[in-house]
């Protein structure tokens, strides 16, 4: 069971949101079945870089970039910047706002019409985990293939230390061997 110290020891910065994150992040993660703690530790440790130890459930960036990138569905202007990333792992495009939100809120248009639903706390970890099992990464942390989830989450290798310091601190917090 994920527990407020146990993301504390794993992202010491988390401080007090480990804490708000704690259960919505363990009903999440049983629902999804991240239910290994060789899985857990890994989905831990790939959030926890990519929310910047739960601190950020919006992109900082403003999300132009993501202005016509037909490959996350962004085909309407302002897409780029209405859809940027949300939730604990940047849930990022109309295609997987879409997607996320059939899947999570059982209405395929809520998060379309809504996407700053993606930064409470309990839809930031449940589209964390839901793109986590759609993504097929529980077999990957099942192999140990850490870096390959890294390459489905982001597209590269970006913050490869700082995800494989978490990852480390994650399975010591959870007792996967080292």
């Amino acid at each position: 069971m994920i527990t407020a110290e146990i993301l504390r020891a794993i992202m010491p910065l988390a401080g007090r949101r480990a804490s708000i994150y704690a259960a919505p992040l363990a009903e999440a993660m049983a629902e999804f079945e991240i239910n290994t703690p060789a899985r857990q530790a890994a989905f831990i440790a790939q959030i926890a870089h990519e929310s910047g130890s739960l601190v950020f459930v919006r992109e900082i960036a403003s999300g132009k970039a993501y202005e016509g990138r037909k490959d996350l569905g962004n085909l309407l202007p302002g897409d780029g910047v209405k859809f940027r990333g949300r939730g604990l792992i940047q849930i990022t495009g109309r295609a997987n706002y879409s997607a996320c939100s059939r899947a999570v809120c059982g209405d395929p248009f809520l998060l379309l019409e809504h996407p700053e639903l993606l930064e409470a706390p309990t839809a930031a970890a449940r589209s964390a985990a839901w793109y986590w099992r759609q993504r097929g990464l529980n077999e990957l942390a099942d192999k140990g293939e850490f870096d390959r989830i890294t390459r489905k989450i982001n597209g590269g290798t970006n913050g490869r230390i700082e995800r494989r310091a978490f990852w480390l601190a994650a399975k010591r917090a959870l007792g996967v061997p080292v």
